[in-house]
């Protein structure tokens, strides 16, 4: 069966295999595989979305923005925390959390126009 997405015949460029591989030798991707997957999350997206918008947001707020509980918000704070994606500070008995820097908002943001594009081809 003939499919359009696939090649019909084996081949490969090798000069540009061999330079692909010369990159990523150099590039350590396996690092930011856990960073997309903490953000392969609706709920985890959705704070990090929350968190575009806002400077910072306690625990507190940032469950009634998904609709869940505390636990189960603070469970999803933690993975984006150990990935580096949200810092927080402490203020008496309240955490409040941010994105840990400019390069998070820029990467959701930028995904977010790149989905409003696909939109036309049916995806």
């Amino acid at each position: 069966m003939h499919r359009p997405d696939v090649c019909d015949v084996y081949c490969y460029d090798e000069e540009k295999v061999d330079r692909v591989q010369r990159r990523l030798h150099d590039e350590n991707i396996a690092a930011i595989v856990p960073f997309f997957k903490a953000l392969a999350d609706e709920n985890r997206a959705k704070i990090v979305y929350a968190l575009c918008g806002e400077e910072e947001l306690c625990v507190c707020d940032l469950a009634n923005v998904i609709g869940a509980t505390v636990a189960t918000t603070s469970h999803h704070l933690r993975i984006l925390y150990k990935q580096g994606i949200v810092k927080y500070r402490k203020e008496g008995k309240l955490a409040f959390y941010s994105l840990d820097d400019e390069h998070i908002r820029e990467l959701l943001l930028v995904a977010l126009a790149h989905r409003k594009e696909g939109d036309g081809r049916g995806e």
